[in-house]
């Protein structure tokens, strides 16, 4: 084989090795290329399971969150009920016995109008005791009764009569034109009471007022008693009348708490109205003195 022979042969075969070694590099670089695809593709697979994981573990929680909200949802407000539901007939609250010590001359109550005689009412007694040129002796007397039913927004029974309670004691103490005003607390009528006395003149004469407020329970009773002597007759002493008050008012809690318990009272008058009265007394006020 001549010298030349030989060069070209091993040119023709070092062109091989490069076109072996090109096509090497061509096919690792096509296996590459498609390495890099599929490994994006397993990627995002991956990444879209991790995501619908999550989802669906957030949806879990949510559901678990609202079963949790629902089931600890605040429940109804509800107040204790009141204690008394009732109230007695209020011309029957004193005795025949304790009016004729009152009002001596007077002949029957004046019951006023109500339209539910369960939550609020009133009866008053005037009595004229003419003594002729001498003069003569008036008595004027008013009992009021007033329930206060349990309210959710408002509170209880009890609560809502002490804050009438206070209201009317507080009233009782402020009359306009009233002299000598003087408040002392009366025991044993109800939960809580006070007897407010004043002077007051008016046209006919020189009256003394005595006002009893009481609260048993749910109830409040406001009692009015005053006196006068007219014509010339002396003025009535106002001690005598406080004391006369005081006990009335004490007969008055009596019969109330009667009316709802079915024990004592110093009446035997026999309850009146619903067992299940509205609420509208909460805001009624009780009937205007004379």
């Amino acid at each position: 084989m001549s010298e030349g022979t030989m060069q070209r042969r091993a040119q023709r075969d070092q062109r091989d090795d490069q076109t072996v070694q090109r096509t090497g590099r061509l096919r690792a670089a096509l296996v590459g290329a498609i390495a890099v695809p599929a490994m994006l593709v397993a990627t995002g697979c991956s990444s879209g399971d991790s995501g619908s994981g999550s989802d669906s573990d957030g949806a879990k929680a949510s559901g678990g969150a609202q079963t949790s909200s629902s089931a600890s949802a605040s429940p109804t407000p509800t107040v204790r009920p009141a204690a008394y539901a009732t109230l007695p007939k209020v011309c029957g609250v004193l005795s025949k016995k304790t009016l004729e010590e009152l009002v001596p001359e007077a002949k029957s109550g004046k019951e006023g109008t109500t339209s539910d005689t369960s939550t609020r009412a009133n009866c008053s007694w005037d009595s004229l005791d003419n003594n002729g040129v001498k003069g003569s002796q008036f008595r004027w007397l008013n009992v009021s009764l007033l329930r206060f039913e349990s309210d959710v927004t408002r509170g209880e029974g009890d609560k809502l009569a002490h804050e009438y309670y206070e209201k009317q004691v507080k009233d009782a103490m402020a009359v306009a034109g009233a002299k000598n005003t003087k408040s002392e607390p009366v025991a044993g009528a109800g939960d809580e009471a006070t007897a407010v006395r004043y002077d007051l003149k008016k046209k006919e004469g020189a009256f003394k007022q005595q006002t009893v407020v009481a609260r048993v329970e749910n109830v409040v009773i406001t009692l009015d008693y005053n006196g006068a002597g007219l014509a010339g007759d002396k003025t009535p002493n106002a001690d005598d009348l406080t004391k006369a008050a005081q006990k009335a008012a004490k007969e008055a809690v009596a019969s109330v708490t009667a009316a709802n318990t079915g024990k004592g009272g110093g009446t035997s008058a026999a309850p009146s109205g619903s067992a299940s009265p509205t609420a509208s007394a909460s805001a009624s006020a009780s009937a205007k003195k004379s």
